[in-house]
């Protein structure tokens, strides 16, 4: 029969066990990924004003944008425990959802936006944006590790 005290014991451990393994999982400060998420937040948003003319005066920039995005995506991605940030991206720039990725490609697709739309999607984007960059300066700087 198990007594009181090792059960106590046993869920103690467990629980010691989660909170190191959680802990370990979330990647240090990056200055990096941090500068390239504000500088992001500020192009994309800027870019997003001008979907009320139309999408071909702005294709080549449109393209540049998300090969910017990629790179952050890729950069988030390629660090070691860092799947939380990493899945905000995914987020952020998924063509069939309802932020950056989908409305770059309802702008393609409806060659302008409404006023209207194009203001209440950068409210979105900038709250999406917004979680990124909080996420990355809630993280430990690798000199606090010491």
């Amino acid at each position: 029969m198990i007594k009181r005290n090792q059960i106590t014991a046993l869920c103690l451990f467990i629980t010691i066990s989660m909170l190191l393994t959680a802990c370990s999982s979330i990647s240090v400060y990056s200055p990096e990924a941090y500068k390239q998420a504000v500088g992001l937040k500020i192009e994309s948003l800027n870019l997003m004003s001008s979907a009320t003319m139309p999408y071909s005066d702005y294709e080549e920039d449109v393209a540049f944008l998300k090969t910017e995005l990629s790179k952050a995506y890729e950069f988030a991605k390629g660090r070691p425990n860092n799947e939380i940030s990493t899945n905000q991206w995914k987020i952020l720039l998924d063509q069939d959802r309802n932020l950056l990725g989908g409305f770059l490609k309802r702008w393609e697709e409806e060659e302008t936006l409404s006023e209207m739309f194009v203001s209440e999607a950068q409210k979105l984007v900038s709250d999406a944006f917004d979680t990124i960059i909080g996420l990355e300066s809630g993280k430990i700087s690798p000199s606090e590790l010491k």
